[in-house]
């Protein structure tokens, strides 16, 4: 079980780390409301540029926290609650816009592996 947790919260971190260092101005597909980059989506959802940088400072925060989890295990059920609960808002925002479920793939899938993470890879370590 530890093994698919430290497995849940790398790739969950390094696709935070994806969207907000290497997609962060790109047309993914996915972004909120068919946003062409990270500032049109947040300002699709009516969020603002502070939030914008405030949001992603917190997921990329706590996805350096998911694998400084997998060497100090205390820092991991933490970690990936948070994440989860940043994505939990993800998902909400690609509601409120009514976007369809395929734009919330992304967030879901790292909402699943945060929770995975959370749940049964931190273990008694947390």
């Amino acid at each position: 079980m530890k093994l698919i947790g430290m497995i849940a919260r790398t790739g969950a971190a390094l696709w935070i780390y994806n969207v907000w260092f290497n997609r962060f101005d790109k047309d993914t597909g996915y972004r909120g409301r068919g946003a062409k980059n990270m500032r049109e989506e947040f300002e699709a959802y009516g969020l603002s540029e502070n939030t914008m940088y405030a949001a992603g400072a917190a997921k990329v925060g706590l996805a350096t926290l998911m694998l400084v989890g997998n060497v100090v295990p205390k820092l991991a059920r933490p970690a990936s609650t948070g994440l989860a609960g940043l994505m939990v808002g993800a998902v909400g925002m690609h509601a409120k816009v009514g976007d369809p479920l395929k734009r919330s793939v992304p967030a879901l899938s790292v909402l699943a592996a945060s929770i995975v993470s959370a749940v049964i890879g931190a273990g008694n370590d947390a």
